[in-house]
């Protein structure tokens, strides 16, 4: 009768990592949060959104994307808007573009004819990408694929949220976006910088 209880022992001690997976996870997101809460306009961050960190937001301390196949990464637009795509590789981004092609770009490629000049990966507390290989997957998959483009309705929110969920949904804004990410991966999402150079 040992083989029993070493499968109840090892249940125990999996639920026991697992909870302490989680409250290691929370505290530094509460860590990162007392660290990091208030932005260089004094302003406290808001949650609702599911977004601790907004692009472009600069903190006392910084922290750097650890960035994976999968990631979500964005650059500015227009200064008012965000450009969003999924990293597949360290030097390749796929993006849908205002062309209505799906296209495979490199970083600088990404950052071209835009207004930002700094990309972005939403990443959780620990500064780790919120990503997995099947969104990768789904947007390579589409690579040369053509779709009928609209700014509002069919833009590179839904491109990039079809590519993560699999569901052709009508998420087309930012806030929109991140706010089914924070939901769908149950943490915030804290827009952290990628040093591109460093790869």
């Amino acid at each position: 009768m040992p083989l029993p209880l070493l499968w109840l022992g090892a249940a125990v001690l999996g639920a026991a990592a697992i909870k302490e997976l989680d409250t290691k996870r929370e505290a530094q997101e509460h860590h990162r949060e007392n660290s990091d809460g208030i932005n260089t306009r004094g302003n406290i961050k808001k949650h609702d959104s599911g977004i601790a960190k907004y692009p472009k937001e600069v903190f006392k301390t910084e922290t750097l994307a650890i960035v994976r196949p999968g990631a979500l990464v964005c650059c500015g637009l227009g200064g008012v808007l965000e450009h969003t795509g999924i990293l597949v590789d360290e030097d390749t981004i796929v993006e849908l573009h205002g062309s209505g092609l799906i296209k495979a770009i490199s970083p600088s490629r990404f950052l071209q004819e835009r207004s930002g000049t700094e990309i972005y990966v939403a990443c959780d507390s620990t500064g780790e990408s919120i990503c997995d290989d099947l969104t990768a997957e789904r947007a390579i998959k589409q690579i040369y694929d053509y779709q009928e483009y609209d700014l509002i309705k069919n833009n590179c929110n839904r491109f990039v949220w079809q590519c993560i969920s699999g569901l052709k949904e009508d998420i087309t804004t930012f806030h929109q976006l991140n706010k089914s990410l924070s939901k769908r991966y149950d943490r915030k999402i804290y827009w952290d910088r990628w040093d591109t150079k460093a790869n």
